[in-house]
């Protein structure tokens, strides 16, 4: 490998060579993409790396990109392949002038990709965006603790069968995996998966929340994702979450709440013995 330390600015990145990994760097400005900047800093093993391209790109540029194993990073798995060419973390746009430095690079980094690196990955390789993480969506706010799922309903988006099921909580142990699909596509979400039938339509579904204009962007709700994604294989099946205590409600969103539940209730959405026993919980949590 080249000297270690090596850096390779373009734009929106610069990669540092070391000896066993590529470390990419993301700019914060108003041109980077969103992604890149919620991302922030990623250390590629060499072994997460399956092969390594160099291409023309726009406007007298050249584009290097790792080809990323399967398998081996949470953010590529959960975006299967949805993510836009220019929102890809795995591409380094590179003025035209520094394709000769460019070629350099990518013969060096296609000499060290090891025989085998184009199979799965038995595990994921790159380390998961860090928790916390929430976001807004459609109908709700998602949030992750590292540990538990959290869907918490807004009432002027959830559909009735969200409200009557009532805000959900998933404990990483009782998911087999996570379904992304990207809010710049229609019918947009993100479903947590248990290993059994999910409602056709996500709006009616309690274990996912549902994508909009400006809601759920990319940038928030696929490091979220993959963040979920990796817990769920990290912890395997059959472990064992460790217990958490519940928070206490503030007083002030249980009034809201229960507000919210009465508007439903007076306009037909939800019956008289449904309302009761929600207003039952939602006072339980004070």
């Amino acid at each position: 490998m080249s000297r270690m330390g090596d850096v390779l600015a373009g734009f929106h990145a610069a990669w540092e060579f070391e000896s066993d990994s590529v470390l990419i760097r993301y700019e914060r400005g108003i041109r980077t993409p969103k992604l890149f900047q919620a991302l922030g800093e990623r250390r590629i093993p060499l072994e997460a790396i399956s092969g390594v391209t160099l291409t023309p790109g726009r406007r007298g540029t050249v584009v290097l990109r790792a080809e990323p194993r399967p398998g081996a990073d949470p953010v590529m798995e959960a975006a299967a392949g949805q993510l836009k060419e220019g929102s890809d973390p795995y591409r380094l746009v590179l003025p035209a002038d520094k394709e000769t430095l460019a070629e350099y690079y990518a013969d060096e980094l296609r000499a060290l990709v090891g025989p085998g690196y184009e199979e799965p990955a038995e595990r994921f390789l790159v380390p998961a965006p860090e928790v916390p993480l929430q976001f807004k969506a459609y109908d709700g706010k998602a949030s992750f603790d590292g540990r538990t799922v959290h869907f918490r309903w807004f009432w002027t988006g959830a559909s009735s069968a969200k409200w009557k099921a009532g805000d959900q909580s998933f404990p990483v142990s009782e998911l087999t995996g996570v379904e992304w699909r990207s809010p710049e596509v229609f019918e947009g979400h993100l479903r947590l998966l248990r290993g059994e039938p999910e409602p056709e339509q996500a709006d009616q579904d309690p274990a996912a929340v549902v994508f909009g204009l400006g809601y759920g962007p990319v940038h928030e709700s696929l490091p979220f994702a993959a963040a979920v994604l990796a817990a769920v294989r990290q912890r395997g099946p059959g472990a064992a979450v460790p217990a958490a205590a519940v928070p206490r409600r503030d007083p002030a969103d249980i009034a809201e709440r229960i507000r919210h539940l009465g508007e439903l209730h007076q306009a037909g959405l939800v019956t008289d013995e449904e309302f009761s026993v929600k207003k039952a919980e939602l006072l339980a949590e004070l």
